[in-house]
């Protein structure tokens, strides 16, 4: 593995454990990676690693590891590179494991076409460079991802998803991911600028806080981050920090016929093909 490529490597775990929501300590090592490869791990890493599955913490050079989150373990080298907070690469048969996901959804309180269109528009012309196949498919999977199966309804209008993206090579996905990233301001920000001086009242806010409340269902029963991050022994304050701090439910709540909120269910809380 050349030097770029290590460093880009680093960069992805260095993302994978912000994206854990996992603290990381200077002078710490960190491990983590998919396809465990039986045996002592190398370039003089502990052998209590051989086999285990997870995402590993050392503070003793890597004589021994503390589980942080899940993954497989193979095979390790350190590169002495990677600056004050030194990252333990997982290698299996000398190729570093990595994998990237992503996306962005949107979730309206008040249902706008012009927005849904713009959005899934944007979306659609971060992934075109890559295949026409990929949008319909990221876009399929966000639906079927963001779904309240209790409720048998989405969380919002969709958008894009993806997870554990490593085919064809590394530049075709991390390019996938940058311009995912890269899209994201031109898919929302025009959204804000059309909707921020629309006036709302006490009704409005209300709804709202009521359909919050699908949001925190879904992080609470369905999202994998979520609950892995608990059933995994993470710092919970930091895992929850995203739920919004006013949320509002109602025991069979149906909106009135006629009313923009029943035009919410109506017109955007089903999979459609915007654009």
């Amino acid at each position: 593995m050349n030097a770029m490529r290590r460093r880009a490597v680093l960069a992805a775990l260095a993302g994978l454990l912000v994206a854990a929501m996992v603290p990381i300590a200077r002078g710490a090592l960190y491990a983590g990676a998919v396809g465990g490869v039986a045996g002592a791990g190398a370039g003089g890493c502990g052998g209590d690693l051989a086999g285990k599955r997870g995402l590993f913490k050392s503070t003793d050079g890597g004589m021994t590891w503390a589980s942080i989150m899940g993954g497989s373990i193979g095979d390790f080298e350190i590169d002495p590179t990677a600056g004050s907070q030194k990252i333990l690469v997982a290698a299996n048969g000398g190729e570093a494991a990595w994998w990237f996901g992503g996306g962005m959804d949107l979730t309206p309180y008040y249902g706008f076409e012009d927005d849904a269109v713009h959005f899934h528009g944007t979306c659609r012309d971060a992934l075109a460079a890559f295949g026409v196949d990929l949008h319909p498919r990221f876009k399929r999977w966000c639906d079927e991802y963001f779904r309240l199966r209790h409720r048998g309804e989405p969380r919002g209008v969709g958008g894009i998803f993806f997870d554990d993206l490593s085919a064809p090579d590394f530049d075709s996905c991390f390019g996938v991911v940058r311009s995912v990233g890269d899209h994201f301001l031109p898919a929302y920000l025009p959204i804000v600028e059309r909707r921020r001086d629309t006036p709302y009242g006490e009704r409005e806010r209300d709804f709202q806080a009521y359909r919050r409340g699908r949001y925190v269902e879904f992080n609470l029963v369905y999202d994998r981050g979520t609950l892995f991050g608990l059933q995994s022994g993470g710092r919970s304050e930091s895992i929850l920090m995203s739920l919004p701090p006013v949320v509002k439910w109602r025991y069979d709540w149906r909106p009135a016929p006629g009313t923009p909120e029943a035009r919410l269910y109506e017109v955007f809380l089903a999979p459609r093909d915007w654009v």
